[in-house]
């Protein structure tokens, strides 16, 4: 397993970082704990949750991924094993159980969101603790189109709330670390800004979705990552399951993200099938797996410090794990971008 800095801390992550999202939902408890237990053996240190996780999101399931990881914690006494990641929800009126209704990035609400999770999690500190999406209107989650309306003003300063509460966290010692997610180039460079001008904490990770599907990082974030030292915490790096080619022609399988979550998925798009097929092919021409192909491609980059992978059974726990040490020849990665020049980022 290969370990990278998070940020400027010295902290050391594995490079494949075990996502959570599905547990107390897709998984039971016991199927979490013997995940827990696996990606530990092989060396991986780094999980990352959220307040809002089960996914997808619901009352009876808010908080309830963050309570199985609390439980495995007690049981297994290895929290200092683990750097431990979670998020608080952003600005949520159509989660009216997120807090009571109240998800606005305040101090207050900041405050009242982390000690929830602490209490949870079953710990006295969050390693790395992350904005899960602005306070302000952005382009994420699959939305395009920006414009004036957008710009509602106060957004610097809605930042700077939110450096405050990470800095009162961070010296009563329940946070050690913060990070962001969902964001854009303008919102890292403006949290950098403010940590610098008036000494708040400076964040140390950038969660945003990368994938053969949606490469859009590399726009503008990925120079932002690579000069100030705040790497990308890649989630879905398999697309939300869809480079793997189980919904190829319509097809929902029983059971998958795309059966049980009402919500739609930013994946389905009209170029999707067309573009998976295409990587599907790259990786049998050269007698690679598509699934660590695609998990490869994403940790060989240099702007990465950590793929977020999650699956519901064990041996694509085993297998995704593993595809972090897979070696991709110049001439895969020559077809790969190849794929991608003739499909850029059909699933932004």
């Amino acid at each position: 397993m290969d370990y990278r800095n998070l940020g400027m801390t010295g902290v050391k992550v594995s490079v494949i970082c075990l996502g959570t999202m599905t547990w107390g939902e897709q998984n039971s408890q016991d199927e979490a704990f013997a995940q827990m237990d696996y990606a530990t053996g092989q060396g991986v240190n780094f999980f990352d949750t959220a307040e809002l996780y089960a996914i997808p999101p619901k009352a009876e399931t808010y908080g309830r991924t963050e309570e199985v990881i609390g439980n495995w914690f007690e049981k297994s006494g290895r929290r200092k094993e683990v750097i431990l990641a979670t998020k608080v929800a952003g600005p949520a009126p159509h989660f009216s159980w997120i807090r009571g209704g109240q998800s606005a990035l305040t101090r207050a609400q900041i405050r009242e969101a982390a000690e929830g999770s602490l209490k949870r999690l079953k710990t006295d500190y969050i390693d790395l603790y992350q904005i899960h999406w602005p306070q302000r209107p952005v382009n994420s989650f699959g939305k395009l189109g920006y414009g004036e309306k957008e710009v509602t003003g106060g957004e610097s300063d809605g930042i700077l709330e939110v450096l405050h509460a990470a800095q009162s966290l961070i010296a009563e010692g329940k946070v050690r670390h913060i990070g962001v997610s969902n964001e854009t180039p303008w919102g890292v460079m403006t949290y950098l800004s403010h940590a610098s001008s008036i000494t708040l904490p400076r964040i140390v990770s950038i969660q945003n979705p990368y994938s053969f599907l949606n490469r859009s990082f590399e726009v503008g974030l990925a120079e932002i990552a690579l000069q100030e030292q705040v790497g990308l915490l890649a989630y879905a790096p398999l697309a939300a399951g869809v480079l793997s080619g189980k919904y190829l022609d319509g097809k929902i399988p029983k059971g998958t993200r795309w059966d049980i979550d009402p919500r739609g998925s930013r994946y389905k798009r009209p170029k999707t099938d067309e573009a998976v097929r295409a990587y599907m092919d790259v990786a049998k021409k050269h007698g690679l797996d598509a699934t660590q192909m695609a998990i490869s491609f994403v940790c060989r980059q240099p702007f990465l410090t950590s793929a977020i992978i999650g699956a519901t059974k064990m041996d694509q726990l085993a297998s995704n794990i593993a595809a972090s040490a897979v070696k991709l020849s110049d001439e895969v990665l020559a077809d790969i971008n190849a794929v991608h020049a003739l499909i850029p980022n059909p699933c932004p």
